[in-house]
């Protein structure tokens, strides 16, 4: 049996990094206001959730790493390989999202998240239908997905989100 500490450093710091995230965002749920909304819950409620279900998951990681490693990992380097194009690809689609919902509003932000998504996930598969045409049928899926999203929100259940104009219909 291999000796428990400093054997996976590398291990260790997933769980460290898990950690992390953890706290950053019971931190941020910190902030968000804990008034009891519909079904009795408020909207602080799923942070916490998620927060606490990250603290508890890097504590299992440190764990596994400090008592052996990941045992259950393949030992073989021949599976499949990162593709890290579709990676920064999604990627740069989550980060415009955030950057962008504030400034084109939701439908227009989460229609770029889609497509630049969809990019990447083609890449992955090797496809090469990223022409013009192919852009804009990825465009109009993701704007017929955004819109209604949007509208349900905030017309039937009055729920504000950003958008590009005041009436609540863009």
């Amino acid at each position: 049996m291999t000796p428990p500490n400093n054997t996976y450093p590398l291990q260790t710091l997933v769980g460290v990094g898990v950690l992390l995230i953890g706290l950053g965002l019971a931190a941020g749920a910190l902030t968000i206001p804990s008034a009891a909304g519909y079904g009795g819950v408020g909207p602080n409620f799923l942070p916490w959730l998620v927060a606490l279900s990250l603290l508890v998951c890097s504590g299992f990681i440190i764990w596994e790493s400090r008592s052996g490693g990941f045992r259950a990992m393949d030992e073989s380097a021949d599976g499949p390989q990162p593709y890290w194009p579709g990676f920064a690809w999604m990627s740069a689609g989550l980060l415009a999202n955030a950057a962008l919902i504030t400034t084109i509003g939701f439908i227009f932000s989460c229609t770029l998240c889609f497509v630049l998504a969809v990019q990447g996930l083609k890449g992955a598969e090797g496809r090469n239908d990223r022409g013009p045409a192919a852009l804009l049928k990825d465009t109009l899926i993701g704007m017929a997905i955004a819109a209604p999203v949007f509208w349900m929100f905030t017309q039937f259940l009055a729920i504000n989100l950003p958008g590009l104009t005041s009436t609540g219909w863009l």
